[in-house]
């Protein structure tokens, strides 16, 4: 006889329908309630559909007082002129000197404005999400006389375009941020630069003058019309977690940093790739620089990683006709460059380059490693005095390794310019080019302390590693300079 199962009853099946329905219908509610709060909640689409952005971050309230710049009718869409907006912001901050001072809030979007200037005792705080753009048309960026210590425009007799962030005679200035971003939008200065258009010298983005104590951290510089961020004649001032950034080509002498005449300064934990020095420190252009007479001094270069296709990483000069002296450079990751650290000058700078020294540098895929050039003949005026030789001494170079290099080193004095007391210790430079004379020098007098790599040249006395004399030069006069490779 054959079995079968027999049908459940009536109700068991009539109670599962109505779970199952129960089931949907919940699921369903579930999924709308996510679908509409996302919808309503998270700009441009739906967060399951798109990466979440985080919420906005609390800024910091780092003065007594705070403004938002749209409290002065600042308007973030990249197409409004915000200028009178920061100049308000500006005249009010200004007003709260004697209190503490003020911080001036720029909040995520596009702020598009020509230059304007800051006050003392001002914080300007850019949000996470804000970008203060540089309008890109030269009409509405001011003329201001040349710098004193270079005669005049840097690259056209006369007047000068200012800066889109400047500042003169001020005390305790802040520049910083959630990581906002300052864009010059060069891309229309270099091609009129290229085109030869433009009737004076481009402007810096931001650029300090004859102040002290100033801070600027914790935000990203792009794409300057000129040198990137320019402090003239101050004393005290930090840079510190600064991005800086340029096309590595076709953004002609876009420095990152230049200290010029500049005292008591640090500059670390940096990233720059731009499209000339990654540091450039100056003090004045042949008899203008003379004259003025100020030089840059005490200055700390840590923790940095920097690129420079069309220059060097860390430079000294060539402007350095006021002198430079006292500066530590520690710490340095220079990688797809041409140069590693320069120190560049000429006959007619005078000055002097002393009390300079390199530690734990490291250089990877750089074309020279290390450069003292003392025929970087371009000059302000016909005005130089050829005879106004500058000093360079006591210059050591301690822990420089890397990889990929195809010159080591290039230092090369001359006959008018030797260079005193030059000093290589712990160094190993993996190389490209397995060239005879690819540690080069002239004209130098110094030593080489323990285990050097690639082999030294002859001009340097060699010591053993607890400082004991083995071989001295007889050579220090000599020349392999090469530059055909």
């Amino acid at each position: 006889m054959l079995e079968t199962a027999s049908p459940p009853p009536i109700g068991v099946h009539h109670g599962r329908w109505i779970h199952k329905t129960l089931l949907t219908a919940f699921l369903m509610m579930f999924f709308f309630t996510v679908f509409y709060w996302q919808r309503d909640s998270a700009p441009g689409g739906l967060l399951i559909f798109r990466q979440a952005f985080p919420p906005p971050r609390q800024l910091p309230m780092l003065r007594p007082l705070a403004f938002n710049l749209t409290d002065f009718g600042g308007v973030g869409d990249g197409a409004t002129l915000n200028t009178a907006a920061f100049e308000s912001a500006v005249m009010a901050i200004s007003k709260h000197g004697k209190k503490g001072g003020a911080q001036l809030n720029v909040p995520p979007g596009y702020w598009l404005t020509a230059p304007f200037n800051l006050t003392s005792h001002m914080t300007l705080f850019l949000a996470e999400g804000a970008v203060i753009l540089g309008v890109d048309d030269e009409k509405y960026w001011p003329l201001m006389p040349p710098l004193p210590s270079y005669g005049y425009g840097r690259e056209h007799p006369g007047p000068r375009y200012g800066s889109l962030i400047h500042g003169q005679n001020l005390k305790d200035v802040v520049i910083t941020g959630h990581n906002g971003t300052i864009n010059g939008q060069g891309q229309t200065w270099w091609k009129k630069y290229r085109r030869k258009v433009l009737n004076h010298t481009r402007g810096p983005l931001v650029q300090i003058m004859w102040s002290s104590d100033i801070l600027i951290s914790n935000i990203t510089l792009r794409d300057s019309p000129f040198w990137t961020l320019h402090p003239y004649d101050c004393k005290n001032v930090t840079i510190k977690n600064v991005t800086i950034l340029a096309p590595i080509l076709g953004a002609p002498n876009t420095d990152g940093i230049d200290p010029d005449s500049c005292e008591d300064m640090v500059i670390e934990d940096c990233y720059i790739s731009v499209g000339d020095d990654g540091v450039a420190i100056k003090s004045g252009w042949d008899q203008y620089g003379i004259t003025y007479g100020r030089p840059s001094k005490n200055i700390l270069i840590r923790n940095l990683v920097v690129r420079s296709m069309v220059s060097a990483g860390i430079s000294i000069g060539s402007e350095m006709s006021g002198g430079v002296s006292n500066v530590r450079v520690e710490n340095v990751h220079v990688w797809d460059s041409r140069r590693g650290v320069r120190i560049k000058t000429a006959a007619g700078r005078g000055g002097y380059i002393r009390q300079i020294s390199y530690t734990n540098l490291t250089l990877d895929n750089v074309r020279v490693g290390i450069v003292i050039k003392t025929d970087y003949n371009e000059h302000a005026d016909e005005g130089f005095d050829p005879k106004a030789a500058p000093i360079l001494k006591d210059i050591s170079y301690t822990s420089v390794h890397g990889q990929g290099v195809r010159v080591p080193v290039r230092i090369h004095g001359s006959q008018g310019i030797p260079l005193r007391n030059v000093t290589f210790r712990d160094m190993s430079v993996g190389i490209t080019y397995k060239k005879k004379h690819i540690f080069q020098c002239s004209f130098v007098q110094g030593r080489v302390i323990g285990s050097v790599f690639p082999a030294p040249c002859r001009n340097l006395d060699l010591y053993d590693e607890h400082g004991h004399l083995i071989t001295p030069s007889a050579s220090q006069n000599i020349s392999d300079i090469d530059y055909d490779f």
